[in-house]
């Protein structure tokens, strides 16, 4: 059955208005324009829906059923076209997110507060993973968003730059790396270093021996999560290396963090999305949202 929405419009404005004339008007076409829509549809359907007559226009008995349905179809199908094209309703809907079990307990909580602060009518469902599990969860389909350090994307990944950060010593306040300014790589040379197992520790080597062929790092222990380097630092075990956006968690286990030079390494973190894949507009804004708040961070910087 061919049924166009041009006839089925054209349909509701006689029946409402009761005139040619005035339903013409409302749709912006000519009178003649109007009759074809009618006889289309009353073909296309097998039956007459209108009765003309030289002062009014009657609905038969099958077009008198048909309206009031026909109506409030209509009106759903305005109502979702509206709320597709409003931009303020846009954003509205769930935003799943895949991050690292730090990033997703440290730095995303607050950032997912202002947002749904600011966009009531949109909500983030935060999922923490390991950070090797990032990626995949992404490419199953579980998340459309995907935040953790930098890796390399694969054929059905495609990543881009969230924000960067140094990396930091992490001691107690009156540790005696506390009175050196600035610390450098070398200053940890005689401590115990306690790091992330893994690519944390991996890449870390990798960026230091490329920018300073002397400094070499040997971690004392290497842990799976960064609470158990935090307490181990606060146990007097050794000094811990985290990125600046753990502060809030360094700053509750009472420990300080300061930046280590000489040469300045730094740790990408990226947004991972499926390839060929167009986010939906609430993910988007919800990107859009969180960027530049991060990158203002000052221990970013």
């Amino acid at each position: 059955m061919n049924v166009t929405l041009r006839q089925l419009r054209a349909f509701l404005a006689v029946a409402r208005t009761g005139s040619f004339t005035l339903a013409a008007e409302s749709l912006y076409i000519t009178q003649s324009a109007l009759s074809g829509l009618i006889k289309e549809l009353e073909q296309t359907l097998g039956t007459r829906l209108v009765d003309r007559s030289t002062r009014r226009v009657y609905l038969t008995e099958i077009g008198a059923r048909l309206y009031p349905m026909l109506d409030a179809t209509l009106h759903d199908l305005d109502d979702m076209l509206h709320q597709v094209m409003d931009p303020s309703l846009q954003q509205t809907g769930v935003v799943r997110v895949a991050a690292s079990q730090l990033l997703a307990s440290t730095l995303l909580p607050e950032l997912i507060a202002d947002f749904q602060a600011q966009h009531p009518l949109s909500q983030v469902k935060l999922v923490d993973t390991p950070v090797e599990s990032v990626m995949a969860r992404v490419f199953a389909g579980e998340v459309e968003l995907g935040i953790g350090p930098e890796r390399e994307p694969n054929s059905d990944i495609t990543s881009a730059r969230l924000f960067d950060g140094p990396f930091m010593a992490v001691f107690p306040a009156r540790h005696p790396l506390a009175g050196i300014e600035p610390l450098r790589w070398s200053d940890l040379a005689d401590q115990p270093v306690i790091t992330l197992q893994g690519q944390f520790t991996e890449l870390l080597s990798q960026d230091l021996r490329r920018a300073a062929p002397e400094v070499s790092l040997a971690p004392t222990a290497e842990v799976s999560y960064m609470a158990t380097v935090l307490s181990m630092v606060k146990a007097g075990l050794g000094v811990g290396l985290c990125i600046p956006y753990a502060a809030s968690l360094v700053e509750a286990y009472g420990l300080q963090m300061r930046p280590l030079a000489s040469p300045e390494v730094r740790r990408n973190f990226d947004v991972f999305t499926r390839r060929g894949r167009s986010l939906s507009p609430a993910a988007q804004s919800f990107l859009d949202f969180i960027g530049p708040r991060i990158r203002a961070m000052p221990y970013l910087q």
